[in-house]
């Protein structure tokens, strides 16, 4: 299928992703004649407007070239011509979590090069992703830093692959895709939620409920790392105090889980909230049920992110050095530029624990 009318993708942009794929995987080779406007139109049902659109984006893309009363033909399009000194910055969202700590460290360290940034939010959607991606590849970037969505891995690597196939450096950042032989730098999630759960399980707790989105690696390495300090203490993890998200973060649906969490109070001393965001979302909700924290129920969060309400909260946490992760991020692109390696470069930043005052203990002096 070329096109999906129940997409909230725009169908010229469909049209025009898929045009653009078929060149760039050769079935559609330098100086072929690509099909008119008509016979577009009777194999994707668009009107005549909506193809043109498409093409002439390509057009202006350099991927086509139109020659009078012949047809449009597809041009001999280099990969690395005309790089600028730009870094493309694909995140989720620029107003919450990580993510401005993530770019200031990427913007600060692209000034020390002398180096320009674009900033794209993708709202964790793919095709919005895929649109930047087109974006950056028509500004000519040097490179890209790529946070991936709320996708799977093989749409992430969609994304990918339009900069590889276009000479462009890319890395990951912070997440990563599964079986990659991409350059990434993250931190070492896994030991981050061995760490933390160890921590509560020190302080006495042995029911520790979590609740997380299963969507990104992050997450799921956080979970792995909370049932292997369960196990490793002797204790089975319990699926009923495991409330797992198998999407991206809305305060709506960690309000749901929150409050399944909180209702088993009775069999529940610690929550471990997959990241800080979620965690002030179980404060609200414990606030709202008339529940203490953390005299009636102890929980820790994960990125240390300050927020503005913190005030309301000071919470143990795992601190991510979220802005190095930046930093190195945009260096290992510049070496890479540079020849300096071959070998995919993933880099696992180390966390730390940071105490404050939302956990109570439960031993005994």
């Amino acid at each position: 299928m070329i096109v999906d009318r129940n997409s909230p993708i725009p169908l010229y942009f469909q049209l025009q992703t898929w045009l653009q794929e078929q060149i760039e995987q050769g079935v559609f080779k330098p100086d072929d004649k690509i099909p008119t406007e008509e016979e577009l139109g009777e194999i994707t049902g668009l009107a005549r407007a909506t193809i043109r659109k498409a093409i002439n984006n390509l057009v202006n893309m350099g991927y086509l070239r139109r020659k009078r009363r012949l047809g449009t033909f597809v041009e001999h399009h280099s990969k690395s011509e005309n790089k600028r000194d730009i870094v493309g910055i694909i995140v989720p969202d620029i107003r919450t979590g990580y993510t401005p700590e993530l770019v200031r460290g990427i913007e600060d360290e692209a000034a020390n090069n002398r180096l320009s940034t674009i900033l794209c939010n993708t709202d964790d959607l793919f095709f919005k992703a895929n649109f930047h991606a087109e974006r950056l590849i028509n500004n000519s970037v040097c490179c890209v830093i790529f946070v991936p969505t709320a996708a799977s891995d093989d749409k992430n690597q969609e994304i990918v692959d339009k900069f590889i196939n276009r000479d462009i450096p890319v890395i990951l950042a912070d997440r990563t895709i599964d079986n990659t032989e991409l350059d990434y730098v993250t931190t070492n999630n896994f030991d981050g939620g061995y760490q933390l759960t160890k921590y509560l399980i020190n302080k006495g707790h042995k029911h520790i409920g979590i609740t997380l989105s299963t969507l990104f690696s992050t997450e799921r390495e956080r979970f792995e790392g909370y049932k292997q300090a369960l196990i490793d203490s002797g204790i089975e993890p319990d699926p009923r105090l495991i409330k797992l998200h198998d999407g991206p973060y809305t305060d709506e649906h960690y309000v749901k889980l929150a409050k399944k969490l909180l209702q088993k109070q009775d069999k529940i001393t610690a929550i471990f909230a997959g990241h800080d965001r979620i965690a002030y979302v179980i404060y609200s909700v414990a606030k709202d049920m008339g529940i203490s924290i953390p005299e009636d129920i102890s929980v820790v969060g994960y990125d240390d992110l300050n927020p503005n309400y913190s005030n309301l909260m000071p919470l143990t946490t795992m601190h991510q050095p979220i802005y190095e992760m930046g930093q190195e991020s945009l260096n290992i692109l510049l070496k890479r530029n540079k020849g300096a390696f071959d070998s995919p470069q993933q880099i696992v930043l180390k966390s730390r624990l940071i105490e404050r005052d939302s956990v109570f203990s439960l031993n005994k002096d």
